[in-house]
């Protein structure tokens, strides 16, 4: 189902993508969203359609293409001419006037609408998304510069402050989303990601945005995410006072589990996070993340999969109980009564304050703080990077700092070597598929045998 529109009259004929999340949060629903885009105007719209009758408060997404997120406008054209394949929406070489009468085709002015790209230089994308009649995008100067590009961090940072000021002057409420909390997606302990998305987010706010987005990405650690995703809004309420926000959690982004049982597990388990933890928004991904691009079909399998697990938590249903990462019962988790909570808060907040303290623009203040590696990410090699940081996952699973470079942080070396491997660091990037995937093999297997010889083994 679509998200229900608010009261107030929004700006275009369609909702605000901001306030159509603060309406279905305030009714105590979550909002699901998938990371899809097709590049022909009939598959896109067939994508859009199919979220919007999704069983699920869902909210739509327009993903652009490769070509669109580097500028390359003209190559995008020549491909759909020629009718090559691209791996999203070109929202530029189609035009507004297409995309807007697609947008207008499926109905229904409450289903909100946001555009995602990968850019490190928007300006163009976001002329496009508000000619179109859209209001919503996301990304940030340094959250879609430092993964994606090679672009310099000033030339991001003035791009992302025009964009910024474009966004506010066009639309009164238009909806920006940081992209810090998922930085290379995987292998960053969470005080850095939270601190990311906060910076971003005054970033906004100072360039005249006031709905914002904070996002995290969910991690290695069922319990050290609880932390972070309070730290978020701990900090969040501090320095984003006066303005619409709301935060959105991304289902795991590194290495997906292989079985189709394990990954469902992965996902449920996030759904059942963004639940306990109030978060407003989960940005899913699918079973066939890991073996192919996932279909229409998939995505809404997803959705749907996400909005089931998460309603146990709402119903008093037994809880689910997923493998691998969450160990103990996922309801319980308390971020008032976890052990760590204030730590990650310190932490994190200590990060901010140290950008903060660099010049009264959140802009150069960006730009200051990766020159003096107060700002480092681990395993990041854009050239922006100071790359002294590094982080490993502890016997408990969760992401410490081996080395944190000159950042504000505490490096908590671990017990047995402080030299990280190459196999080592190999293991790591796996360690999350094989704690959902092993014990849904192992599920597997108990029930073949359970099934006598002639169902557990081929002839």
């Amino acid at each position: 189902m679509s998200v229900v529109a608010p009261t107030e009259p929004p700006p275009f004929p369609r909702v605000r993508f901001g306030s159509a999340v603060r309406t279905a949060a305030q009714q105590g629903r979550l909002v699901v969203q998938p990371r899809m885009g097709m590049p022909t105007v009939a598959e896109m719209r067939r994508g859009l359609a199919a979220v919007q009758a999704a069983r699920a408060t869902t909210v739509g997404t327009i993903t652009l293409d490769s070509y669109t997120r580097v500028g390359d406008h003209a190559s995008a054209r020549q491909a759909l001419a020629a009718g090559s394949d691209l791996n999203g929406f070109p929202i530029v070489a189609h035009g507004a006037t297409t995309t807007r009468k697609m947008i207008d085709s499926l109905g229904d002015p409450g289903f909100a609408i946001q555009v995602r790209h990968g850019s490190p230089l928007p300006l163009g994308i976001v002329r496009a998304l508000l000619d179109a009649g859209l209001d919503a995008t996301e990304g940030g100067p340094v959250s879609y510069c430092l993964p994606y590009s090679r672009t310099p961090l000033h030339e991001s940072v003035d791009a992302w402050s025009r964009s910024c000021a474009l966004l506010a002057e066009r639309v009164e409420g238009a909806h920006l989303e940081s992209f810090g909390g998922c930085m290379l997606g995987q292998l960053c302990p969470p005080s850095l990601l939270v601190a990311l998305s906060v910076l971003e987010g005054i970033f906004f706010r100072h360039h005249g945005l006031t709905s914002i987005s904070l996002s995290y990405a969910q991690q290695t650690s069922f319990g050290q995410d609880v932390e972070a995703l309070a730290a978020l809004r701990r900090l969040a309420g501090e320095f984003l006072t006066g303005t619409e926000w709301h935060v959105v959690l991304y289902t795991y982004m590194g290495v997906f589990p292989q079985t189709s049982e394990g990954a469902l597990d992965l996902l449920r388990s996030s759904a059942v996070l963004a639940r306990v933890t109030g978060t407003e928004r989960l940005i899913v991904k699918t079973p066939a993340e890991a073996h192919r691009i996932p279909t229409i079909a998939d995505n809404v399998q997803a959705l749907e999969e996400a909005a089931r697990a998460a309603s146990t938590v709402l119903d008093g249903a037994a809880p689910i109980k997923t493998p691998g990462l969450l160990g103990a019962d996922p309801v319980s988790a308390d971020p008032a009564v976890t052990d760590g909570a204030e730590a990650m808060y310190e932490e994190a907040r200590a990060l901010v304050d140290a950008v903060l303290e660099l010049d009264t623009d959140p802009g150069p203040a960006l730009l200051k703080a990766f020159r003096r590696g107060y700002l480092d990410v681990p395993y990041c090699l854009h050239a922006d990077n100071a790359q002294r940081s590094r982080a490993y996952i502890d016997g408990e699973g969760r992401l410490q700092w081996l080395s944190a470079g000159a950042m504000p942080v505490r490096a908590v070396p671990p017990t047995r070597a402080s030299r990280l491997t190459a196999d080592g660091f190999l293991r790591m990037l796996g360690h999350v598929q094989r704690s959902f995937d092993g014990p849904a093999l192992d599920r597997a297997d108990a029930g073949r045998h359970a099934l006598g010889p002639s169902h557990s083994q081929k002839g």
